[in-house]
Formats: structure tokens, C-alpha cells, sequence
């Protein structure tokens, strides 16, 4: 027989029985879970039905260990939870995904308690809070030491059982049922086992929700349970929705290591012992996570995954220790009692020798795509979870934010189904479209090539030879019978191949994808996404840019300005949020017809010197325009009249973007207008125009590039920057002497500024090495003897800044005196907007 094409559809029987439902969750695990019981909540009426491959109590979340990451703990803050989880992501998270799950985390988590699940707490009654690798805070809360997903698994299982919610156990979902539009109308399901619903049955719906966890079982050694074998990818591509990233596939770096020829699943070893101090070390006991990253051993888990790899390799061993003696006996069996218990089974004691692990298949960051409510490309299909990609983990998960991800962005599935209430659609006969199964017998080939070639190393040539055994492992020599085996293993085939491809085109290195001969990370070529979709032609593969909101014109014109393009995109994420809350634009929706397209002009309304352009074209490009085009650069001067800059898209969009736009660029020309008029009043002499850090907050990099635009210069960014004593620092410390040599002796090689506001405080100032010296509201006269002094009697050049009390018509007589800046912190904190505006033609 020759080797089959990846099939549309499951071969399968016709469905013996059917069921109605107006939800059906596929799988049991955090997200599916609280799908059904947030649906339940909000509609008691609704008929949820939960299928699940094993046991209620079963599944991937149960083998949780570590725990669930939310700003809990006193000192926290979402900011910093959002910042480390794009820092892990490697520039491919979506912020706003992000900032939904760090926004919207801690609640879940407190709901989540109050359906009964019970988390470790301290004698005081507070949340434990441990912290683990990529998080520079302690936010992890944890159940049972290290059970904590076995905890949450128990909660949501009895909660469930409490109501009217249907579960349908050992059922493995074979296919979508669509209706005649293409929208999702049910499933089919085939049920292990002999009772009132057996074999192959329908289940029809009005959503269909994937909630069907991983595919480590694609790898030979994975720590994923046996039922993880990839169906909810593998079905929503037979249904034609777009996966992305599959590539991305983390490999959990301390995994034990119970010898080279164990398969299946493995114990994991959680992060949290890292957390609570284990550090990994060689066969000579060498600590080398300490020369890897600044985080050392609680690195984000690419970083560790590679660094383990780079050890093993240079040592020619097969895995590495983790040592965790000093934590102690008792620290061991009640902070880990899972972990200690196993090791135990297996014949080690980590109280008294170090545990051998090596990395292992473990999470998929990519998955089936979903936009903010979970929806798929596929109408009425939703996607949360693990076989969901919804743009929170980007390149490699932040550890212990998969669960949170799931309680999350079920319960906005759930309120999402809740109000759009589809009207059931009846299902038509699908097509053929089945080009036979996979010989089950394959499945431990496809996995070992999956685990020799695209694995955590990765090369052209391993990725081709992969390939190619994948094709090779379609073809049988017999008939292969419909049975749960051979769904399985062609689901597997289906996602082995789907990731091997991405993992072939994606020619560079980040984060839990490692090409060994593209070893460095492009933002050039490869800042984005590969998206998957299957039809009757085969496997469609296309890249999309990351933030296709904004172009990488732009994002390089950000970078070249000395702005973080990732910040900028945070910043419009916050402004749209606030802008358009949860209904969205109502005005606009209600009066300009969907599909509506204009092109409108951005007008300036008033002379002034412009700023800000690239960022308001961002929020332009971000609400669908299609086409801009920029008639004057940052920093020129315009006229009232003059277009500055002619957007063309929906109408919507464009008038949805407006406010946002506008309130950006308004406010950064303004400052470069005012920022204009100082430098106007200064010209002809030496002194320059600069500001202070009188900004507002969220703006300050922005409101500097605005001075700049305008001719000015910047002073320091942060309090981090140089040191700056003012009067306060020196009744602090004792003196003005006591204040150097305490700043030198603890940063020895920062930049010392002093601010003084009388004259006689400056040769004492000059004495102690000062390099800059603040004139803190001098008179004219008092500023020209200054100037005198520091001439005169400086040993090495020393800058002098005027402030305070400085106005536009002062500005020229203070300049004369041979300072070298005058700081006005008016440029940021109190600049007029420039008027400018947003015209529709016609």
C-alpha cells in the first residue's frame, strides 16, 4: 500500500448514538474544567457536557507540581509579572494576552480557592509563596509541597461532580462536526469501554471547547501522561484552524534521568526545588548555571535546557545533578514529599546525594490559534489551555503560568459562549477526506525520531531526517483497523510532522527552539509567527510578523529613536484597554456600517514641531489600517494646515484609533513645541535645553524622545543612573563629604551629581570630585560667579546645570553665564498639546 497523505478526517464507523449539548468541553483538566463550572455559573439552564480521555480526576493538570503564578504577595506588582513573563517569551508574546493574564490572574486564582481548593499557607495564615526559574519575585502559590496541580485537579473535579454537568469519561474525540456555514456543530468521540454509550458516538453543540491538553507523548521521554498524544492539535487542523508556533516546544530541564533507554513518561523534578535553593552541577560537581545567565539556576527553562545540553555534551554524559542536599531532610519531605517520594522509589535520597535529571519533553507554547476570548478560526470552535496558543507564552512558557493561563482564559470562553448564545446549526455529512490511519506499531519510531532529531537540538540535517522518517512511517504493508491505537498514533504522526516542518523553517535560534546551525536569535527575519493550516492541498504554512500591529518599519524606526518597541506596544495595549473598555467603540459601531473603508488625513491644527508619528501610525496599523503614508518627519516644523501624515482602512478602525492616536501624538508634539521654543531662546549660546524627570508616568522614554525631536538633550533616564545628592541625601547622611563617600562606596563607579541652592556650597562640592553640579534657583549674578568658580578652581571639567525659576524670557540671560544646560522640567510635566486632528475625506 502506498504511504497515506495526513487525513481531513478519522477513519472511523458511523456514529451508533448521538447526544445534545449546548457546550461540550473536550478534556477534564484546569481549563476545561472551569469552562464548564464559570458556564454553569452564568447559565444554570445550559446543558455542559465534559468529555475526557481518562478519569474525571485525571489528566495533565494533576501532574502539576510547581504551582500557579499570580501577583499575590505583598511588594508585587503586575508590571514586574508581566515584564518576566515577555522577558522568557523572547519577543513573540502577545503583551496584551499578557497583560489580560497578569490583569486578570490574582481574581481567578482567589475564585479558584473558593471552589475549594486548598493552597500551603504560613503559620500566620498567609499564601506560601515560593518563587521559580524567570520570575524575579516570589508569586507561586502551591498546594500539598509540590502537589499543587493534583490540589487544583481534586477541587474543580469535586465541584463538578456538585452540579448538573454531564461527563462522558474514556472517550478519545475523534473529528469537528460543522454545520453548513462551517461553524462548529459538535464533535464525534469514540468511548473506551462497554456501557449505556459506547464506541463511536455524536455529540452535537452549540460551542465546541478543545481543552485537550499536550503532546509530549510525540517524544520518546516526555513528563507528560500517557493520554497527551496531541488529539486537540491534530483535530483542529483536520477541521482547517490555524495552528501556531508548534515549533516552541519546552523541555522541562530537570527531569530524572532513570537511564538512557527509559521512554514514556518521566518524573519531573519541579522548579520550585531550584526555587527554594537546589542548584544544578556536572559530574565534577562544577555549578556551571552560575556563569550562564544572571538568574543562574532559576534562569527561564530554555536557558537552563540549553545550558544542561551544553554540559553533557562537553562532558560526553547524558545528563547532570541536581544538588539539593543542603535543604535538608526534614526541608525535602514536607516542602517536596512528591518529589522525595519518587526519588525514594527509584533509589535515591536527595537529603544525601545529589538527583541525576536531564531535560525532557514538557509543554507546548504553541497550539491551536485563539484570539483574547479563545476563539479559534474556526467559528463556535474555542481552544484554551495547553493545546491553545493564545499568545501569552511566546517563544517558552514562564514557568507556573500555565495554570493560570487556564483559569484565565476558560472563564472568558465561558462568558463569551455566554453572550453570543449561538443558534444551534445541524450538521452535514462530512467528505471523505480520510486517507487511512497510521499503523499503531509506528508509534515508538515516530517517537524516537521525534526525540533524536527535533528535539532540544536541532539542525537542518536532524530536522530533514525526521522528516523524511515521518513520511516513511505513513506507509503499512496492511489495513489498518479503526481503533483507538491507530487514532492515536495518527494524531501523533499529524503533530510530528506539523512541528518538524515549523521547526525546519524557522532558521534561528529562541527560546525553546534551538537550531544548532542558526545559533543566534534574528529579529530581522524571524520576530513572528508560523502559522499552519491543512486542507485538501496538503499543509499550508505562512509567517506572520509578530504584532503584524506593528510593522517592522516601524519597530526599527522605534529602535534607531532609542525606544523599545515591545514597550511601545505595551503602552498602546493600556491606552486601547482604557479607551475601549469591554464593549468597545459603541459609537462607531453603531453608526458607520462594518466594511466600510476610508482614507482620512492627521492634520495639524496649530505651527508647532512634531513627534511621536511612528508611534500613532502603530495605533493606526493596529486597528486594521491598511495603507499610511507620512508626509513629515519627527522633529520638522509644520504649519496649521499641513497633513502630517494619510491612514487609509475600515472606518471603524480608524475612528476607533483616533483618540488614542491623537492623545499620543498631541501631547509628544506639544512637548518638542515647547521643547522648540526654549532652544529658539538659548540659540547663539553654548548652553543646551534639557528636562528633567518630571515626566509622566508610563511616557518618560517617550516624553525624552519628544525633547530630543525638539532640539533639546536628555538628563539621566532612571534614579539608577548617576547618583544625584540633593539636600535631603545630605541631612541623611550626615553631611555632604559623608554623602560622597558613602555613594562612592557602594557604587564606585556611577557618575556623582550634587544639587546646591547657595553659592557657598560650592567649593565643598568641588572638593569632594563632583561631576555635575545642579544650581538649584541661583540668581543671574550668583550663577555668574559660579561659572567663575568651577574655571577657576575645577580639577577636571565639571558640567554645571541651571534650574528653577527659569522662564522663556530669563532663559538667554542665564545661557550667557557660560552654563552648560538649563533644566526645565516644565518641557514634560506641563507642555500644551499640539493641536492637531484626524479628517475623513468626503
Amino acid at each position: 500500500m502506498s504511504a497515506p497523505a495526513i487525513p481531513l478526517r478519522l477513519t472511523a464507523p458511523a456514529p451508533g448514538w448521538t447526544v445534545e449539548s449546548d457546550v461540550v468541553v473536550v478534556g477534564s483538566g484546569v481549563a476545561g474544567l472551569t469552562v464548564a463550572l464559570h458556564h454553569a455559573e452564568l447559565d444554570p439552564a445550559a446543558k455542559i457536557l465534559v468529555v475526557t480521555k481518562d478519569v474525571l480526576s485525571s489528566g495533565s493538570t494533576r501532574w502539576a507540581q510547581g504551582g500557579i503564578a499570580a501577583v499575590l504577595g505583598p511588594g508585587d506588582t503586575r508590571e514586574e509579572h508581566l515584564n518576566d513573563t515577555l522577558l522568557a517569551g523572547v519577543g513573540l508574546c502577545d503583551s496584551q494576552a499578557v497583560r489580560t493574564l497578569v490583569t486578570e490572574g490574582p481574581d481567578a486564582v482567589r475564585r479558584l480557592m473558593r471552589r475549594g481548593a486548598r493552597f500551603d499557607r504560613t503559620p500566620a495564615g498567609e499564601l506560601q509563596l515560593t518563587r521559580e526559574g524567570g520570575h524575579r519575585r516570589r508569586r507561586i502559590v502551591h498546594a500539598g509541597g509540590d502537589a499543587t496541580g493534583a490540589e487544583v485537579q481534586r477541587a474543580l473535579a469535586e465541584a463538578v461532580r456538585a452540579t448538573s454537568i454531564e461527563v462522558i469519561e474514556h472517550a478519545l474525540v475523534l473529528d469537528l462536526l460543522k454545520d453548513a456555514e462551517g461553524r462548529a456543530a459538535g464533535v464525534t468521540l469514540h468511548v473506551m469501554g462497554e456501557g449505556a454509550r459506547d464506541g463511536v458516538g455524536a455529540v452535537r453543540a452549540r460551542s465546541v471547547v478543545l481543552a485537550s491538553g499536550g503532546m509530549g507523548q510525540v517524544y520518546a521521554a516526555t513528563t507528560n501522561p500517557a493520554v497527551s498524544t496531541g488529539d486537540g492539535v491534530a483535530l483542529a487542523l483536520r477541521a482547517g484552524a490555524v495552528v501556531r508556533d508548534i515549533e516552541f516546544v519546552q523541555f522541562h530541564p530537570t527531569v530524572l534521568w532513570l537511564g538512557a533507554d527509559s521512554t514514556g513518561q518521566q518524573p519531573l523534578i519541579s522548579e520550585a526545588v531550584r526555587g527554594e535553593g537546589a542548584f544544578l552541577v556536572d559530574h565534577e560537581g562544577r555549578a556551571f548555571m552560575r556563569d550562564a545567565h544572571e538568574l543562574a539556576d532559576l534562569a527561564p527553562r530554555d536557558v537552563v535546557a540549553k545550558a544542561i545540553m551544553r554540559s553533557m555534551r562537553e562532558t560526553g554524559r547524558d545528563h547532570v545533578h541536581l544538588d539539593g542536599r543542603h535543604l535538608g531532610r526534614e526541608k525535602w519531605a514536607t516542602r517536596f514529599p512528591t518529589i522525595y517520594a519518587i526519588c525514594r522509589e527509584h533509589g535515591i535520597d536527595p537529603a544525601t546525594e545529589p538527583i541525576p535529571v536531564a531535560p525532557a519533553a514538557h509543554y507546548a507554547s504553541g497550539g491551536v490559534r485563539t484570539d483574547l476570548r479563545g476563539r479559534t478560526s474556526v467559528e463556535g470552535l474555542y481552544a484554551c489551555g495547553e493545546v491553545a496558543c493564545t499568545g501569552v507564552h511566546g517563544a517558552n512558557r514562564l514557568a507556573s503560568n500555565s495554570l493560570l493561563e487556564g483559569l484565565v482564559f476558560a472563564e472568558r470562553i465561558a462568558e463569551d459562549i455566554h453572550r453570543a448564545k449561538p443558534s444551534p446549526g445541524l450538521p452535514v455529512p462530512a467528505g471523505d477526506g480520510a486517507a487511512g490511519l497510521v499503523d499503531p506499531r509506528g508509534r515508538t519510531r515516530i517517537q524516537a525520531h521525534m526525540s533524536t532529531g527535533a528535539s532540544v537540538l536541532r539542525s537542518r540535517e536532524s530536522l530533514r531526517a525526521t522528516a523524511k522518517a515521518l513520511r516513511d512511517a505513513r506507509w503499512t504493508p496492511v489495513r489498518v483497523p479503526a481503533c483507538t491505537e491507530s487514532w492515536e498514533a495518527t494524531n501523533l504522526l499529524t503533530v510530528a510532522t506539523v512541528l518538524t516542518g515549523a521547526a525546519a523553517a524557522r532558521l534561528e535560534t529562541r527560546g525553546s527552539h534551538w537550531r544548532e546551525d542558526h545559533d543566534s536569535r534574528d529579529d530581522n527575519d524571524w520576530l513572528g509567527h508560523l502559522d499552519v493550516t491543512l486542507t485538501e492541498e496538503g499543509l499550508h504554512m505562512t509567517y506572520t510578523p509578530h504584532g503584524d500591529t506593528m510593522p517592522s518599519r516601524v519597530a526599527q524606526e522605534l529602535v534607531a529613536a532609542g525606544l523599545d518597541p515591545a514597550e511601545v506596544d505595551a503602552l498602546i495595549d493600556r491606552a486601547l484597554a482604557e479607551d475601549l473598555g469591554e464593549a468597545g467603540d459603541v459609537t462607531s459601531l453603531a453608526t458607520v456600517p462594518a466594511g466600510q473603508h476610508s482614507v482620512g488625513d492627521v492634520v495639524a491644527r496649530k505651527d508647532g514641531i512634531v513627534a511621536g508619528l511612528a508611534v500613532a501610525e502603530a495605533v493606526f496599523v493596529r486597528l486594521g489600517a491598511g495603507r499610511t503614508e507620512r508626509r513629515v518627519k519627527d522633529g520638522e516644523r509644520v504649519r496649521a494646515g499641513d497633513v502630517l501624515m494619510t491612514v487609509e482602512g475600515p472606518t471603524r478602525g480608524l475612528l476607533t484609533a483616533e483618540r488614542t492616536a491623537l492623545n499620543l501624538l498631541t501631547h509628544l508634539s506639544g512637548v518638542a513645541t515647547l521643547t522648540g521654543r526654549w532652544v529658539e531662546a538659548v540659540s547663539g549660546t553654548a548652553a543646551r535645553i534639557r528636562e528633567t524627570r518630571k515626566t509622566t508616568p508610563g511616557l518618560r522614554a517617550l516624553e525624552k524622545y519628544a525633547v530630543r525631536c525638539g532640539g533639546g538633550v536628555n538628563h539621566r533616564m532612571s534614579l539608577s543612573d548617576a547618583a544625584l545628592i540633593k539636600d535631603n541625601h545630605v541631612v541623611a547622611a550626615g553631611g555632604v563629604a559623608e554623602a560622597f563617600a558613602a555613594v562612592r562606596a557602594k557604587y564606585p563607579e556611577l557618575p556623582i551629581e550634587v544639587e546646591i541652592d547657595r553659592l557657598d556650597q560650592l567649593e565643598v562640592v568641588l572638593d569632594q570630585g563632583a561631576g555635575e553640579v545642579l544650581l538649584d534657583n541661583f540668581t543671574v549674578e550668583d550663577t555668574v560667579r559660579a561659572v567663575q568658580i568651577v574655571k577657576n578652581g575645577a580639577k577636571n571639567r565639571i558640567a554645571l546645570e541651571a534650574s528653577g525659576g527659569l522662564t522663556l524670557e530669563s532663559a538667554r540671560g542665564v545661557a550667557e553665564t557660560g552654563v552648560d544646560y538649563l533644566a526645565v522640567g516644565a518641557l514634560t510635566h506641563s507642555a500644551p498639546a499640539l493641536d492637531i486632528a484626524l479628517d475623513l475625506r468626503g
